[in-house]
């Protein structure tokens, strides 16, 4: 399986605190693949280096074959942020119909991405109302409906369930798997195991490295653990 995404001795700090440090990842075209880690492990800080938010000090970024920060690749990418980006003085259609005009799609592109992607987040009754209206499960849903909206070729998303309840998280999940098997790569950080179990592949951080990487079951066979948790200790890492 070819790679999607390379990263290649990445370190980064802010000011004297470091942050990140000789990190080598590869994500493979089409799977889903799990950042785990405590607060403060360095998740946010790496996605944002492979979205091209941030530059690192050190090392470098591939998506496919062309080096991050790349705009052109800044338009292939669906991005969700912990924190919603949102108006929240428009509706959740203005939101997504302001942001597909950004990414160039026409009115009946729109309009088809707009009904696509709401029905994927269960936010079809509610497309018309404000957004400051919103509980906070239902904007978290509405940022993962934006970063969908232009069909991205990697969708990277950070914490994209905080604050969801447990039978839609499981809906978005389905959906997730939908979108991996329909051929999209997708990047997401998390410390809740469940979801972790369902990457096709996790990198494990604490204090800015990877401490190990592989699928959740190698993970667990190779210190004979029974739950990712377990491993998550055995390789070195503190209770998330």
């Amino acid at each position: 399986m070819s790679s999607m995404v390379k990263v290649n001795g990445l370190a980064h700090s802010f000011g004297r605190e470091d942050v990140l440090k000789e990190i080598d990842l590869t994500v493979s075209r089409g799977e889903i693949f799990g950042l785990l880690g405590p607060s403060g492990a360095g998740k946010t800080t790496l996605v944002k280096m492979i979205v091209g938010i941030l530059e690192p000090d050190e090392g470098g970024i591939f998506i496919g074959d062309e080096k991050v920060p790349s705009l052109d690749l800044m338009r292939s990418i669906g991005y969700m942020a912990q924190s919603d980006a949102l108006y929240q003085e428009l509706s959740a259609k203005e939101n997504l119909d302001f942001l597909a005009s950004i990414y160039g799609l026409n009115k009946q592109e729109r309009k088809e991405a707009i009904h696509d992607v709401l029905q994927i987040v269960n936010l079809q009754d509610h497309k018309n109302k404000i957004v400051n209206q919103f509980s906070g499960g239902m904007k978290r849903r509405l940022s993962l409906a934006a970063s969908l909206m232009h069909k991205p070729n990697l969708l990277i998303l950070d914490e994209p369930t905080v604050g969801i309840d447990p039978v839609l998280r499981q809906s978005i999940w389905e959906e997730l798997t939908k979108l991996k098997e329909n051929g999209m790569t997708i990047l997401v950080t998390t410390h809740v195991m469940d979801e972790a179990e369902k990457c096709d592949r996790l990198a494990m951080l604490r204090d800015g490295y990877v401490i190990a990487c592989d699928t959740p079951e190698k993970l667990k066979e190779n210190k004979q653990v029974e739950s990712l948790e377990g491993a998550f200790l055995a390789y070195g890492g503190r209770n998330l």
